[in-house]
């Protein structure tokens, strides 16, 4: 058991090290979308599917609430599953269009969609990234290695970052890393950088 631990941190940090030489201006480029999105006034709008639905709720609880600093609260929300509105949205629409309800009825220009797709082929994603497209909103995808699904409804505006594993576990592990970067890097950029 000792040695199957050992080959599990292993693994873990093969897939961060190669992520750290391939990634760090992609995360740059996420940071940077978010913090013009936030200046402007604009939401940050996220959803994920099956286990990458807890990373997007970490997402939105550390931007609404707080990651480290004792900061206000940045505009987020998270499309949602739970209750009685997924609930709802499950009984009397197919399940691939599970997000596209929420998003049309709050999305405006200006706000970013960020979506944690492991295999890019979670279908109530890719919905959501056609209805982003359709009201010209850009994308931030935290995806995996098996991710063709995905490639033709990305624009020029839209970002990728890629986790070149395929197991999801190391992708959702990878998913969190990122997640906390761009909190840590957003609270960096709007409140310590300059003092």
């Amino acid at each position: 058991m000792l040695e199957k631990i050992k080959d599990l941190y292993n693994e873990h940090i093969q897939i961060q090290v190669s992520a750290s030489k391939t990634l760090p201006e992609h995360i740059a480029q996420a940071t940077t979308m978010m913090v013009q999105c936030l200046l402007s006034g604009n939401k940050i709008i996220v959803c994920g599917q099956g286990r990458s639905y807890a990373n997007a709720q970490c997402l939105v609880a550390n931007l609404l609430n707080r990651y480290e600093l004792e900061r206000p609260s940045f505009p987020s929300v998270l499309l949602g599953i739970d209750g009685v509105v997924g609930s709802a949205l499950i009984l009397d629409n197919h399940i691939n269009s599970l997000f596209q309800h929420q998003f049309n009825a709050i999305a405006q220009h200006g706000d970013i969609l960020i979506v944690l797709s492991p295999f890019g082929d979670e279908e109530s994603v890719l919905n959501v990234i056609q209805c982003a497209f359709n009201k010209e909103i850009n994308v931030i995808a935290l995806t995996g290695e098996n991710n063709a699904h995905l490639q033709g409804l990305l624009t020029e505006n839209d970002l990728e970052i890629n986790i070149q594993a395929s197991k999801e576990s190391r992708i959702l592990e990878s998913h969190l890393f990122i997640i906390n970067t761009l909190c840590e890097l957003i609270d960096y950029t709007l409140f310590t950088q300059n003092c």
